[in-house]
């Protein structure tokens, strides 16, 4: 199996140039900064997941790859690779996750990881699929409260739809975490809803958005997720304390750990980030074939 991770560095000038030209909208800093983590995720990945084929990076341009990045062993995917050139630039990871089962030579099986999980303990392709189906957490609601419910509301709408299933108020969820597709799957369902889907495309994040758990939603309904969750640890730096997250990475609890970033005060965030990157080094202190 494959896996795709999306990354972004809103510190690059060139990026933030194309923000600026074509958004209205400030920089949000908790959805575009970068904590300098990314080489511990590709460590993550060569020590705990040995079984991975090919590790595919998606970014909006070339200057959002770092120097360290060994492009041998890392497959560069640039947005206009995969996403019709009428929708770029964009600035919303929902029109990328539309899109990622275009990269080229991607395998059938593929996990995609945004770029704050990172694999802390051994892992099995059986954690991730089994006997042709992909394995993951799911739970129903009913009530939609923000923009974020709304999207995944939408998604759950658009899967039945593509299957010809009834609508209904429940909506499901997938477990917050690294996800199975299967690309096929992926590309019939974009078949079946091109038209809903590049309806929806925005170069920031909107109330009419889908995004990738239309394709989760799609595999539930048609029987290709085992119910079960994938061993998970989730924190927010805005309510764990340094030494909880310090703790998490040297002495993880789940295979995965997400650290989710949220607003911070500009000391809480250099403090935060320090005691992330040290951890991390002393967790993964052996650089990658990943790394130049």
């Amino acid at each position: 199996m494959d896996i795709v991770i999306t990354y972004v560095n809103g510190l690059d000038p060139l990026w933030q140039k194309d923000y600026e030209q074509h958004t209205n909208i400030p920089i949000l800093e908790k959805r575009f900064r970068d904590w300098g983590t990314l080489r511990y995720l590709l460590r993550g990945i060569e020590v705990n997941m040995p079984f991975i084929r090919r590790v595919h990076l998606v970014v909006a341009r070339d200057s959002q790859v770092p120097e360290w990045v060994n492009r041998q062993e890392v497959n560069i995917v640039l947005h206009k690779d995969i996403i019709p050139e009428e929708y770029l630039p964009t600035f919303n990871c929902n029109p990328i996750e539309m899109h990622l089962h275009r990269i080229k030579d991607l395998d059938e099986e593929y996990l995609y990881f945004n770029d704050d999980l990172y694999p802390m303990a051994k892992c099995e392709p059986t954690d991730f699929f089994r006997q042709g189906k992909g394995v993951l957490g799911f739970s129903h609601h009913l009530i939609v409260a923000g923009m974020y419910k709304q999207i995944c509301k939408n998604s759950d709408s658009a899967a039945r739809k593509a299957l010809g299933i009834s609508s209904s108020c429940w909506f499901i969820r997938p477990q917050h975490t690294c996800t199975p597709m299967f690309r096929s799957e992926c590309e019939k369902v974009y078949g079946i809803l091109k038209e809903d889907i590049l309806a929806t495309l925005t170069r920031t994040r909107e109330g009419n958005n889908l995004n990738q758990y239309l394709f989760l939603d799609y595999l539930y309904y048609k029987g290709r997720i085992i119910r079960k969750k994938v061993s998970n640890k989730h924190i927010s730096v805005g309510i764990t304390s340094i030494s909880k997250i310090k703790s998490a990475i040297l002495n993880p609890s789940a295979n995965l750990l997400c650290i989710n970033d949220v607003h911070l005060s500009e000391k809480r965030y250099e403090d935060m980030r320090k005691a992330v990157l040290d951890a991390f080094e002393e967790k993964f202190p052996q650089k990658s074939k990943f790394e130049n």
